[in-house]
């Protein structure tokens, strides 16, 4: 199950027996030797029954028992993709193991409006800037992964990372770049800013346009034909002497009347 650093996950766990007590037994295992402690307990409704702060592995559970779940605390200073298995085994009966795997933050960034772009690249300067003075085992490098600044969303940017903590530092001393929006984003809400919208759509044949670059900046036409493939469309120049069919790019184009 995926886990964002600083929070958690939990497993619903259900334990039954002819005994009144019964032993649990508890691996942890992260992937990597030089990871941070990821913090493990067995809980009853909100009681804490046993953590791997204490220094033996097993448990006698006292049954019956409610509530019972298995919940696992990503720390801050965690990479993308880390993990850790916890494996759960009851009486000498066959283990269960369960992973959480870290994954990263989203998170919406104010700025001034028309700023968007310039408060992107800082971040983005500031990041690359600090990863070259770091080593290769800092756990702090990579605490931004992306600046996602979408240019018809006018005010915001968002920003991809591990540690939210550190994310939310990184602009402080940027100008142009305000606080950021409680909560996170999920991948869902921005997926339509990561398609790319094709510069024809919306486009119909007689549409009124002007050109906005080109040879023939400036100019009016109206759409003759649209060829979606190439993005590209074929207009008349309307003050022309002769009317002659220009074919140019669809992001050459604006829409100024139908």
């Amino acid at each position: 199950m995926r886990v964002r650093a600083g929070s958690s996950v939990r497993w619903p766990l259900t334990i039954s027996s002819d005994q009144k007590e019964v032993s649990v037994h508890f691996d942890v295992a992260t992937n990597s030797d030089n990871a941070p402690e990821w913090n493990v307990f067995l809980n009853s409704g909100k009681d804490e029954l046993w953590s791997n702060y204490y220094s033996k592995w097993d448990y006698k559970l006292s049954l019956p028992v409610a509530a019972l779940n298995l919940e696992v605390q990503c720390p801050k200073g965690v990479r993308y993709d880390d993990f850790v298995d916890v494996t759960v085994t009851v009486d000498g009966g066959n283990p269960i193991t369960f992973r959480a795997i870290a994954r990263q933050s989203i998170l919406a960034l104010k700025t001034q409006i028309n700023q968007e772009n310039s408060v992107a690249e800082s971040i983005y300067l500031k990041v690359k800037d600090e990863v070259a003075l770091e080593s290769e085992d800092d756990v702090n490098k990579n605490d931004i992964y992306a600046v996602l600044c979408p240019t018809t969303l006018k005010g915001y940017i968002f920003v991809e990372g591990m540690n939210t903590d550190r994310m939310r530092e990184k602009p402080r001393d940027i100008r142009k770049a305000r606080t950021f929006v409680d909560g996170e984003i999920g991948i869902d809400e921005i997926q339509h800013y990561l398609t790319p919208v094709s510069p024809v759509k919306g486009v119909t044949e007689g549409d009124l346009v002007e050109l906005v670059n080109g040879p023939f900046k400036g100019e009016k036409a109206r759409v003759q034909k649209i060829d979606e493939a190439k993005e590209e469309i074929t207009v008349e120049l309307i003050e022309a002497m002769v009317p002659i069919p220009v074919t140019v790019k669809g992001e050459s184009i604006k829409v100024i009347g139908k």
